[in-house]
Order: C-alpha cells, then sequence, then structure tokens
C-alpha cells in the first residue's frame, strides 16, 4: 500500500495533467548507444531581456494557451490578428554551441533566450517511447513542444531528458521551443561570483531518443575492489518487468542472462584473464547489455582505485598524477568546447606536456571528455561547481548540489578514467560549509564507493609555513590543495623557505598552482606578467615539490590554456583572460610548459611500472 501511495504521489509530482509527463528524473545513460535522431544546427532565436514571453506585464506567468507566450505559435491566424513575437531565419544560433561566441552582442549578455526548432518525426515501430534528450543547456531550461510544457531543468552542465507523450509529437512541423536562462543567482549551484565565462545557451547535443516499451535506463560494471578478476555491477530497467536482460563480454567469452526482480538485477562474476585499464595500457572491454528487444554496445575499462596509508594505488602499484586543470574552452576561438574535435585538442595539448592526469575544472565537462579520456589513457578528476561562495546554510542549495553530484556520476561511473569525484573548490571553511560539503562526501561514497573522493582546498601561509588543516579533510580520500605562494603574495623564490605542516596521513595533491603570463610577452624574470616570471615560478614550485614528504601523489597546476574571465580586467595584461595557461590564447606553448614537462618526464621514469 505504500509503494503504490509513493507512486501515486510522484505521479502527482511528474504531472501537470494525467496525459502531459513532466521532468523524467532519472537519467538514460549511454545516449549514443540508443537509436537517436540529432536536433542539432541552426535553431532560430529570440532575445528576452524582460521575459515579455514568460511573464506578461503584471509580472504574472503565461498561461499554456496564452497565445503571447514565446512556446506558442508566431504564426498569425488572418491578417488582423495581432503577434509580437516572431521567429526568424535572420536570427539563428548553432546548436550545440555558446551564444557568447555566436555574435558580438552576446558576449557579456546574461539572461533569457528562446530557442526554437522545427522537425518532422515518425517513430519505426508502433509502442515506442520517445525522449528529448539536452547534453546540457546552461543554466535553466524550459521546454516545450507544440505548446505543451515538457519540463524544466537547472544546472549547466548536467544531462538531462523528458519523456514526450504521443498525443504532443506530431509527424510533422513540430515546434520545439527551449527558453534559456544563464542568469547568475545566489541560491544556485555555481553561485554569483566564480573565475569563469558565464557561457550561455544549449551548449551540448539536443537528441530524439527512441527506445522500446522496455529498456535499459543505467547499469553499472567495474573491478571489485581488491580483486583482479571479479566483476561486479547492476542493470536497471525502465519499469518493472519479469523478463531477463542478458550481459555479454565477447572477448572474455563470457555471457550471461540474468533475472530481473521489479526493475534491476544485481551481479558478481569471476573472470579470468582480465587486462587491466591504465594510462600505460588502456584496455577496453566491448560490453553488450540487451532486453529481449534491445541491444546496447557499450566499451568499459576494468580497474582499481584506492588509498593505501599516504599512497595512491592504482591497480595494486603506487601512482604519481602528472595533471593539469583544463576548462571546457577553446581559447583561440574564445567558446565553450563541445566536440569530439575539441576534446581531442584540448586532451592533445595534455599529451603534449606528458600528463597523464587532467582536472575538470570546475564542472562536468562534455561526455566526449570522459570517453576520449578513457580511449587514451588519461586520468580524470570530474567536479561539479561548488564553487568559493556557495550558500552553505541552505538545505534548498545542499540538495540542488546532491542532484548535480547524482546526474555527474550517473553519466560518468562507467568510466574507467574517471578515479576521483570531487565535491568543489576553495569553499571557505566554518562549520556549516564543513557540513554541507562533508554531506557531500558522504552522498558520493552511497551513489559510487569504487572510486576516490577529495575536494579543492585552501593551504593557509603562517609565518611561512604552509598549512593544511581544512576539517573537511577528515573526510575526503585525499587531501588535495590550492597553493600559489609566489603569486597571490610574495615571489616565487619565496617556496625556497617554506616549510609545510599536513595534519593528515593521507595522499596530499596539489590541485591548482601557477603564475599569469600574457603570451608573447618576454621581460625578465622579475618582470611580472611575463612568460619569464612564469618560467621563474614554476621552476621554484618544481623545486619544491621534490622536497615534499612521501606522501606527494601529484599535482594539476593551474592551467592548461588561457580562458576568458570578466573578473581579470588588467587593461593591458588581462583585458577579460585569466591567462595562467601553458597555452595562450593562440594554442602557443609558453616557457613555463616546458619546465612542467622536463618535471613530468622525470616523474614518468621514476614511477614506470
Amino acid at each position: 500500500m505504500k509503494a503504490l501511495l509513493l507512486k501515486l504521489l510522484l505521479s502527482t509530482l511528474l504531472f501537470i495533467d494525467f496525459t502531459h509527463l513532466y521532468a523524467q528524473n532519472e537519467l538514460i545513460t549511454n545516449i549514443n548507444a540508443r537509436k537517436t535522431t540529432s536536433l542539432n544546427g541552426k535553431w532560430q532565436y529570440i532575445v528576452d531581456p524582460y521575459e515579455t514571453g514568460f511573464y506578461n506585464y503584471r509580472w504574472l506567468e503565461r498561461n499554456e494557451n496564452d497565445r503571447e507566450a514565446y512556446w506558442n505559435s508566431d504564426k498569425p491566424d488572418n491578417k488582423t490578428d495581432r503577434k509580437e513575437h516572431g521567429y526568424s531565419d535572420k536570427y539563428t544560433l548553432r546548436v550545440p554551441g555558446d551564444w557568447n561566441s555566436q555574435e558580438e552582442k552576446f558576449l557579456y549578455y546574461e539572461g533569457t533566450v528562446w530557442y526554437k526548432k522545427s522537425f518532422d518525426f515518425v517513430k519505426s515501430r508502433t509502442g515506442n517511447s520517445v525522449y528529448l534528450y539536452f547534453g546540457a543547456v546552461n543554466y535553466q531550461a524550459d521546454v516545450y513542444l507544440n505548446g505543451k510544457k515538457l519540463g524544466s531543468h537547472k544546472g549547466g552542465f548536467s544531462p538531462f531528458n523528458f519523456r514526450i507523450a504521443d498525443s504532443i509529437l506530431k509527424d510533422k512541423d513540430n515546434f520545439l521551443v527551449v527558453k534559456v536562462d544563464n542568469k547568475r543567482k545566489r541560491d544556485e549551484i555555481p553561485t554569483l561570483n566564480t573565475d569563469w565565462w558565464n557561457y550561455g545557451g544549449i551548449t551540448r547535443d539536443v537528441l530524439l531518443v527512441e527506445l522500446e516499451p522496455v529498456f535499459i535506463r543505467d547499469y553499472f560494471l567495474t573491478l571489485k575492489k581488491n580483486s583482479t578478476n571479479e566483476i561486479e555491477g547492476w542493470i536497471k530497467l525502465n519499469v518493472a518487468t519479469s523478463e531477463n536482460v542478458s550481459l555479454e563480454i565477447p572477448e572474455l567469452k563470457f555471457k550471461k542472462k540474468l533475472t530481473v526482480k521489479g526493475d534491476s538485477v544485481a551481479f558478481s562474476y569471476k573472470l579470468s584473464n582480465i587486462q587491466r585499464w591504465s594510462p600505460e595500457n588502456p584496455k577496453l572491454y566491448e560490453v553488450k547489455l540487451g532486453t529481449n528487444t534491445s541491444l546496447i554496445n557499450e566499451k568499459v575499462g576494468f580497474r582499481t582505485i584506492e588509498v593505501q596509508g599516504g599512497k595512491l594505488v592504482l591497480n595494486g602499484r603506487q601512482l604519481f598524477l602528472r595533471g593539469i586543470c583544463a576548462h571546457e574552452e577553446i581559447s583561440p576561438e574564445g567558446r565553450r568546447a563541445h566536440s569530439k574535435a575539441d576534446a581531442a585538442q584540448l586532451f592533445g595539448q595534455a599529451k603534449a606536456l606528458n600528463a597523464n592526469m587532467v582536472r575538470l575544472a570546475h564542472y562536468p565537462h562534455n561526455e566526449n571528455m570522459v570517453r576520449m579520456a578513457d580511449s587514451l589513457g588519461i586520468l580524470v578528476w570530474s567536479e561539479i561547481p561548488v564553487y568559493w561562495t556557495i550558500d552553505f546554510g541552505s538545505k534548498e542549495v545542499l540538495n540542488k548540489a546532491k542532484l548535480q553530484l547524482k546526474d555527474m556520476i550517473a553519466r560518468d561511473r562507467n568510466r574507467a578514467s574517471v578515479i576521483i569525484w570531487s565535491v568543489g573548490n576553495e569553499t571557505p571553511v566554518s562549520p556549516t560549509r564543513t557540513a554541507f560539503m562533508s554531506n557531500l562526501v558522504t552522498a558520493v561514497k552511497k551513489l559510487d564507493n569504487s572510486r576516490l573522493v577529495s575536494a579543492a582546498l585552501e593551504v593557509h601561509n603562517v609565518n611561512g609555513t604552509l598549512v593544511v588543516d581544512d576539517p573537511l579533510g577528515e573526510f575526503t580520500d585525499i587531501v588535495s590543495v590550492n597553493e600559489y605562494l609566489g603569486w597571490y603574495g610574495g615571489l616565487p623564490s619565496n617556496v625556497r623557505a617554506a616549510k609545510w605542516d599536513i595534519r593528515y596521513d593521507k595522499p596530499l595533491f596539489i590541485s591548482e598552482t601557477g603564475a599569469e603570463a600574457l603570451g608573447g610577452f618576454k621581460a625578465d624574470s622579475l618582470t611580472r606578467w611575463s612568460e619569464d616570471y612564469q618560467e621563474w615560478f614554476y621552476r621554484e614550485q618544481v623545486a619544491m615539490m621534490k622536497r615534499l614528504p612521501q606522501n606527494f601523489s601529484g599535482l594539476s597546476p593551474w592551467i592548461l590554456t588561457d580562458f576568458r574571465s570578466p573578473k581579470r580586467n588588467n587593461p593591458v595584461y588581462q583585458d577579460g583572460w585569466n591567462n595562467k595557461g601553458l597555452f595562450d590564447h593562440n594554442g602557443n606553448k609558453k616557457k613555463a610548459f616546458f619546465i612542467l614537462k622536463k618535471y613530468y618526464d622525470e616523474m614518468e621514469q621514476t614511477y614506470k611500472h
């Protein structure tokens, strides 16, 4: 009876009425293995800074059938009909893509833009269901199809999907409208204050997904902790059913039929001759998961990651992370990265540095990135944008953070490359904040205990001693700290006398360090903003790291490439850019690049297996 009541309650929450399904909270994973139709390309748009298409002149939300609502048709019924909005090929934006880089008028724009796409669609089989999938929209999306609201989503870096009722979808001339609002707000994640560009728009793929009545919604497959030959995991269907599902790994000559109980089944099997995934050998196995009517192909790597005392251990061997931070941005074009070619460009730069790890800052990056990391053998730190001044006292904000964690982990839990889930960056210490952040750590471990959890903490300089005592370090698996001595305070040579006071017997990871340099500006090492100063900074940092204690397990300096930031307003040396990149705006290597690469070449030999 309780279960029935819960279902009825959920039905009430998920439906505006009993025919039009609203937000699907459960994500459909591995979307590209499904039968999809792309809605990418040119979309028409209306810029709406006053949100006229959403509110009437009394600032009341328009009702569904309001003819002046921008989600409804812009075509007048006759020559006397008045329409004060319209979509036209005169105004188009590319999807996926941010609006800021596509037209000059959008460069700093924060507000509402309405996107419209017309399409035809006929299902391949009666009885199948159709979902509308978005890779990401920054920040809030309200989605309407043929005048009916499918649902809303908040979070600029998370995928989401809605089921389209058969009564809404048409064979011809579907009218899809997305209200996109990228305004920053105090009670959102991220909050008002960030140090990166607030790229607005439909920034990732938009797909129609056709699925059978019974399909695999989600699954997890991993190598069991402390094992070399036992896999475990689960498969979850979209509905409760009595039918079986199949699991096959052809290369390992493994195939099983699994009996579903309710909508899920868990499994554990011992297999022989499993090659473990690593940066040196990024082995991926083809995996086939099926129902009676559908089949999903996946590629999965098997590896273990753990902490042993002060050491990071991958597949039973000590690991040193030769990392670099990266934003999801293509600097030469000043835009949000979104394609496989963009991912290849960023990873190509990381590979040139001889990095074996990338910290994807400060939000989950495109799925192209983590899938490519799997194939290239690059380890990944993935993070949600709990950044700086989140409202740590708000239960609502905590729930938003948990939802973003859930979405990040759901999408990428089968990626062997992802070894660290991060719950935030540089959050100010207080009891309220520590309770908030430790709650997130607990949430991660419930969702996925096969990986490590961390957060980028701050170092405190106390009379020349770099103190690492953030109470959140008690909860994380590794202690990660951002350290900028020689850029924010003092000169690079100040690190020579620096002492470290680390209060935790855990692996120490330098999650950020760096200095700004305007690409091509050459002077001497004392001239700030020059490549020579940045080079000096890296020389001193590398020398200090060679003196760190044995629990020092790696670093990810800030940052791979220069990136846009409206906080950086020196008119000569920044002009709206954070220039801490080892590659400049045009993709050229700065002098510091070669200092870090030399160090990474040395560390590769030290930790060569």
